[in-house]
Formats: C-alpha cells, sequence, structure tokens
C-alpha cells in the first residue's frame, strides 16, 4: 500500500514542499531512497526504535521510503514523524484519514517523544498557500507560529498526540498550540520580561553630546556610521544603545527578520514573531562564511549580516578586522541583501541593517588624546587607509570622540542634562522621528 505524507524543506528563507512516499511489498529490508543526508538515514534507526517503543510492529516485507522530489538534497531530522507516520499506514496497523491534510515535521526521540526542528515560520507560510487544513510540529517549535492564524497550528509533544489528530476520532483542539500549557507558560514569561532589557539606555550614558546627535540622525534616516575614537572613550556604549531608539519594527520586517532566525534555528521557543530589532556584534575574527552566510551544498545558513536584517550590525575595531571580510560588506551595504553561490545551489538572504563600525584613530589608540600618542604621521595615515574607498563611501556619518573633562559630566549634572535629556524620547513609535528641543546638528563630542 502506497502512502503519502507532506513535509517541507527550507531553501533560503522559503520552504518547498517535501513528500514522504512510504511503500510496503513483498521482499524484505528497508530503503531510503531521495538524495538523503546522513542523519535523514539514520532517522530509520530512531524510526523503528519509536514505533516498537510506541507498540507497533515493523512489517517483515520490503519497505520503500523515497522523499520527493528526489533530485533535492535532504537534511536534518525534521523526517522522523513523516516516515514513521507512513510506515503505520502502509502497514495497516492504525487508519489515518487526515494523514494528507496536514504538513508534518518533527524529529522522533527513541521513547517517542517528538523534538523541535527548524524553519518552522517558511514551513507554515508554505502550509498556507498550499491550502492544508493544518500544520503539526512539535510544541517548542510551533511557538513561533502562533501570529498565524490562517491555518491551524498543532503543537506535539509525543507520537499518541500526532496519532490522535490524524485519526479524526476525537475533538484533538486541545493541542492547537494557542491552547497548551506551553504557550501559557511563554506568554507569561514574555509578559514579565522587563523592556529592552538587552540595550543600553541613552539616558545613562553621561557627555558626548554630538556623537548622541549624530546617532539620532543615523538612526533616524537609517544611515550607516563610523565612530572614530580613543580606547574607553563610549564607542561600544554608544552603540549598543542605537538598537533601542529605533522605531518599532513594522509587521514585514518582523516577518523577514523572524523568518531568518528561524531558518538559522535561533528563535526555537520563542512566541511568535521578533518584536525587538537584533543587535548582532561579532567578534572582528569571525571568518567571511560567518559573516556572510554560507554552508555545503544546499544547506547553506544565513550569516550577521542576515541575522542583523532589520536591526543594528555593530563592527567593533573595524580597522583591524581582516581586509577580505571588510570588502565583502560592499555587496549586502549596497544592495540590502546577500547572495551565496555554490555549484549547485544559489540562495538570497534580506541583508537590510544598520552598520555601525568603531575604530581607533591610530595603532596606539591615542591620537588626538594630548602627547599621548606614540605613533608616527605615516602610521596613522596607513591605520585608517585599511578602509577602502568603496566601503568609506557606504558609511554615511563619521564620529570622532573627543575626550570628556571629568568637571563638564559635573556640570551637566548639575544644569540637568543627564538623566533627564530629551534624547530618551526623540523617537515615537507611530510618528517615527522628531525633531527634539535644544539639540543641534554639530557631530564634534566634546
Amino acid at each position: 500500500m502506497l502512502v503519502y505524507v507532506h513535509g517541507a524543506k527550507c531553501v533560503g528563507i522559503q520552504a518547498v514542499p517535501v513528500t514522504v512516499e512510504v511503500d510496503i511489498t513483498l521482499g524484505i529490508g528497508i530503503h531510503l531512497v531521495g538524495l538523503a543526508d546522513a542523519a535523514v538515514k539514520e532517522s530509520l534507526l530512531r524510526t523503528v526504535t519509536a514505533l516498537q517503543a510506541k507498540g507497533f510492529r515493523i512489517p517483515g516485507k520490503k519497505i520503500v521510503i523515497n522523499l520527493a522530489p528526489a533530485d533535492l538534497h535532504k537534511q536534518g531530522s525534521g523526517y522522523d514523524l513523516a516516515i514513521a507516520l507512513g510506515i503505520i499506514a502502509a502497514s495497516g496497523q492504525k487508519e489515518l484519514p487526515g494523514l494528507e491534510k496536514y504538513l508534518i515535521m518533527g524529529e522522533l526521540g527513541l521513547d517517542g517523544s517528538i523534538r523541535y526542528v527548524t524553519g518552522t515560520l517558511p514551513m507554515v507560510e508554505l502550509a498556507v498557500q498550499s491550502g492544508f487544513k493544518g500544520v503539526i510540529l512539535p510544541e517548542r517549535s510551533a511557538l513561533e507560529a502562533v501570529d498565524f492564524d490562517e491555518t491551524l497550528v498543532y503543537g506535539v509533544q509525543t507520537f499518541d498526540d500526532v496519532l490522535r489528530i490524524l485519526s479524526e476520532e476525537e475533538d484533538p483542539s486541545d493541542l492547537l498550540i494557542w491552547n497548551t500549557a506551553c504557550y501559557g507558560e511563554a506568554l507569561r514569561r514574555e509578559q514579565e520580561r522587563p523592556e529592552r532589557t538587552e540595550y543600553m539606555d541613552f539616558a545613562d550614558i553621561l557627555g558626548q553630546e554630538g556623537a548622541k546627535r549624530g546617532v539620532e540622525i543615523a538612526a533616524a534616516g537609517g544611515h550607516n556610521l563610523i565612530f572614530i575614537g580613543a580606547p574607553g572613550s563610549g564607542k561600544s556604549s554608544m552603540a549598543k544603545a542605537v538598537a533601542g531608539i529605533l522605531p518599532p519594527m513594522t509587521r514585514e520586517e518582523s516577518a523577514v527578520t523572524s523568518k531568518i532566525w528561524s531558518v538559522a534555528g535561533k528563535t526555537t521557543g520563542q512566541l511568535g514573531l521578533m518584536r525587538r530589532r537584533p543587535f548582532r556584534a561579532p567578534h572582528i575574527s569571525a571568518s567571511k562564511a560567518a559573516i556572510l552566510g554560507g554552508g555545503s551544498g544546499e544547506n547553506i545558513l544565513p550569516g550577521e549580516v542576515s541575522l542583523a536584517s532589520g536591526g543594528v550590525l555593530f563592527a567593533d575595531e573595524f580597522c583591524e578586522a581582516p581586509k577580505s571580510t571588510l570588502e565583502a560588506l560592499r555587496g549586502p551595504l549596497e544592495d540590502r541583501k546577500v547572495t551565496i553561490s555554490r555549484l549547485k545551489a544559489k540562495i538570497v538572504y534580506p541583508a537590510s541593517f544598520m552598520l555601525i563600525a568603531a575604530s581607533n584613530p591610530c595603532p596606539c589608540g591615542y591620537y588626538g588624546e594630548g602627547d599621548r600618542c606614540t605613533c608616527s604621521v605615516g602610521q596613522r595615515a596607513a591605520y585608517l587607509s585599511k578602509l577602502s574607498g568603496p566601503i568609506m563611501d557606504r558609511i554615511d556619518i563619521e564620529i570622532k570622540y573627543c575626550e570628556v573633562l571629568f568637571f563638564l559630566l559635573n556640570l551637566k549634572q548639575i544644569l540637568g542634562y543627564g538623566k533627564s535629556s530629551t534624547f530618551h524620547s526623540c523617537f515615537n513609535g507611530k510618528a517615527g522621528y522628531r525633531e527634539p528641543e535644544g539639540c543641534s546638528y554639530s557631530l564634534c563630542t566634546c
């Protein structure tokens, strides 16, 4: 008997359908075909053990499992559940009338538990476009899709939960992700989480008023900027505060960024779409593949430029980064996307981010700080010349930091320019940028 179980595979931030075909005929052995990688081939042993743990038997016949289309490479353990259901239905051990009505993905544990998979959001989007009745996913993975109300999203914990949905013998509405205890717990954690705990507040940064003004202008227009100043002058603190003053994400921005993070496996267990703009700060030693994205064959994962889409990419010690990595940023900064090409695959990821770079003015870092600099004129010129013309052309604002005198900080606190400054309220979530009173356009940080 031939049965079909519907699954999916992520290609970039889009999902393509994968059909698991299971046929049982006379003969012996279990055969898995369809360009499956090692993780998918290992699923046979996991599946057999899980079925036996749940009281099902493995037919003593030839079992042929085909992952169609056969010319598309399949990776990961997300097809375990579909393969197990196909074996049960093809052998006639249980009637599953709803088997072809749902898109089903999940990894099987040896005890029959269902473990999370990545790429949930593109898969749910595919199910909506393809007209499936619903999607059956591991509970933790289904939490990402709570904002999709166009289809039924079931969050399951065990193999028995899946059989209960597909048998259609009773109402499985309690397994809808919105009705599970896991959703209630995640919603409670989301409500109790302090707002913007990961962002530094502008009100906590004293001094550097010109730098603050430059950052406000950059944030209002989405401009790329570079900080140049001595060590300890506050460049990193200012960069970390930028994400906190950016306007809230639109629905479209949130959906695109969430799909990128879902494919990368970084939002598993998160409730719904991302609502906070990402802030990514990769180390200068990160490889080009880590920055742009990469992988083998068709399994290409997004890099930092894509994970920062809709938010901020902070590049500290910009002049110390490898030349090849710096030059690789030309395309994403210009096109707002990154194209990763391999022999058999070409993937395009969004990369619409705001670049904030920080650098010292010279190798010792203290040029402009009195007589502390020990570098020669040639060393100073060579240091910043590591940044090519095309890269600097894509950076709109340059902010040079100067030393902030301690007595000026005390004076500003006395006059009320500390935490009561207007910089914290320069943005309105709905209206966008508002002109703050008493601010100048000077980028001098003295």
